[in-house]
């Protein structure tokens, strides 16, 4: 078996209740991402959203409506969530986290994606990966977006790049589909 499971921006800064960009259903994503985690074993592989020290080009505009994230004492936001801080990850200034997590993972594997946000860092991920001809699986129901609606949409376009890209539940992913 080669499957990996990637996981997208599980952090604080997209899960804790003071943080701007918290994602309403991060908690529970992480509870089926915590049911996932057994069956990969070490064939798991985090991601973290970090904000440059230097916001360049449009990023400096972003970072200047959303000051809190490059604030001094904000590194705490970007850390993985303790729950899984002893799990291989990867950090990006970027969005989409295809580029970096294609240097960890085997080039045969089949990836199980989950995380948030639905509509921004797992959308760019996974197409990012569609486009390196990578099968994924992508967890509907252990992502999560800024809303019901806009994860709906995601997911939609997601979906629409099978087969390369198949859109399953946790509970299949459990009983081994």
């Amino acid at each position: 078996m080669n499957d990996w499971l990637l996981v997208i921006d599980m952090q604080p800064g997209f899960g804790a209740a003071e943080s701007p960009w918290c994602t309403p259903g991060y908690e529970r994503c992480a509870e089926r991402i915590g049911q996932m985690l057994p069956l990969f074993e070490d064939r798991v592989l985090f991601t973290r959203f970090v904000p440059p020290e230097s916001p360049a080009g449009a990023w400096r505009a972003y970072y200047a409506q959303w000051e809190f994230a490059v604030a001094p004492g904000s590194d705490w936001l970007w850390q993985v969530d303790g729950r899984w801080q002893g799990y291989r990850s990867i950090a990006s200034h970027r969005f989409a986290k295809w580029r970096e997590a294609e240097q960890v993972l085997p080039a045969d594997a089949c990836l199980t994606l989950c995380g948030v946000a639905t509509d921004c860092c797992v959308l760019g991920t996974a197409v990012e990966a569609v486009d390196a001809g990578r099968n994924l699986r992508l967890v509907e129901d252990a992502c999560a977006a800024g809303t019901e609606a806009l994860h709906r949409a995601a997911v939609a376009v997601m979906a629409d790049r099978a087969p390369m890209c198949r859109v399953v539940s946790t509970a299949q992913v459990l009983a081994g589909a």
